[in-house]
């Protein structure tokens, strides 16, 4: 893959002529093969995620103006997303009522990062103030200082989830580069996410699991031994980030070993590709989709597999990454029409034609290619994380 060239001329072109509402602001994501779109409900997660995708772009790859333009409407966009508690919905209509709101925080986690990097391609010091306004919210729904609905009963399955924590650290490293005034509250928070996911339990010598008890123990039911290979390798590469730029090799050298027990887990030796899910036990997972081949597992995959052999240079990282972006060139990419398909089956045929939904827009796959295509250039991942 050309990364940067096919970033430029495919990836980003596949949204900015097809999604970009500059009527009511925001972006639609619900988009066929061809792009077109199927529904018009808005996706929250993604006026935050495709905010930090147009803006990352404009101030990494190229200063396109239509990457500003896009980011334009999509920032003016987040208001309307926002209720009047400061918490965001999940879904909204296009013109930006609530369809629906969730007790999750990821709406604002995204719109955190989005504010965040457009305030550094605008100086919009407005953005930056939403920046750590969304970042505190999510931050005080994590610590419990602002109450969210359990998704189960704590007083008789107390668990808590890997997912949270792991997101939580990269936006606190994102708003760490941001916001330079408040650099040791976000080197602070990111330095006890990173504590938590490598001591809080979920880190075992045969997986990274979903979830565990709130004391950190391994919980020997269905939910209890989900490992996600997505959730795990994309974790991997922010605590590897995070080592590199604390110059913490601990961090690094864990990085690593939660790369190499997830690979052996996440693997289809049969058909190629990171699968969705899997039991560590190896019982029946719960999850129906388990043997499905998703875009953004495969994305995070490739990411923590070059940066471990740049950094280790084990030559096994290097032929595993060519091999699964072989996979992704042969059996994802959409030569004819653009973009990526979404969602294969075990046996890597098509699932779905869909381009976008809910879950997936411009975020996962972007973010691939720009961190590819720096790695391309001068192998600093440094640069991208600035």
């Amino acid at each position: 893959m050309l990364y940067k060239k096919e970033l430029i001329e495919n990836i980003l072109p596949f949204w900015l002529e097809n999604a970009i509402d500059y009527k009511n602001g925001g972006i639609y994501t619900q988009l066929d093969e061809k792009g077109t779109i199927y529904g018009k409900e808005k996706s929250v997660w993604f006026q935050g995620r495709a905010l930090w995708t147009f803006s990352k772009a404009y101030n990494l790859i190229e200063r396109n103006p239509a990457y500003l333009k896009a980011a334009d409407a999509i920032y003016g966009f987040l208001p309307k997303c926002t209720d009047t508690d400061g918490r965001m919905f999940f879904t909204v209509t296009e013109d930006g009522r609530e369809l629906q709101k969730r007790r999750y925080y990821f709406s604002e986690t995204f719109a955190a990062i989005g504010c965040a990097e457009y305030y550094k391609a605008t100086g919009n010091k407005d953005a930056l103030t939403d920046a750590e306004k969304y970042f505190d919210v999510a931050y005080e729904c994590y610590t419990g200082a602002r109450k969210t609905a359990p998704k189960t009963n704590p007083q008789n399955a107390p668990m808590k989830a890997l997912s949270p924590v792991m997101i939580l650290l990269s936006t606190a490293q994102t708003l760490r580069c941001a916001c330079k005034k408040n650099e040791k509250k976000y080197n602070e928070i990111a330095a006890a996410c990173l504590n938590e996911i490598l001591h809080g339990g979920f880190l075992t010598d045969r997986g990274l699991l979903e979830s565990v008890s709130q004391e950190g123990k391994f919980v020997d039911t269905p939910a209890g031994r989900v490992v996600n290979p997505g959730h795990s390798l994309e974790a991997a590469w922010f605590v590897i980030l995070e080592g590199i730029l604390s110059g913490n090799q601990n961090a690094i050298a864990a990085g690593k070993r939660i790369i190499d027990i997830t690979l052996p887990l996440g693997w289809d030796q049969k058909h190629g590709g990171i699968i969705a899910f899997c039991d560590i036990n190896k019982q029946p997972p719960m999850q129906l989709e388990w043997d499905m081949k998703l875009w953004w597992p495969q994305c995070e995959a490739m990411i923590a597999l070059r940066l471990a052999y740049r950094l280790f240079g084990d030559d096994t990282y290097r032929l595993r990454y060519e091999e699964l972006k072989n996979y992704c060139q042969k059996h994802f990419v959409d030569a004819q029409n653009g973009e990526w398909y979404g969602y294969l089956h075990y046996d890597n045929t098509v699932s779905t034609t869909l381009k976008g939904n809910i879950f997936k827009g411009p975020f996962h796959i972007p973010r691939l290619y720009m961190i590819m295509s720096v790695l391309d250039e001068d192998g600093c991942i440094e640069r991208y994380a600035q």
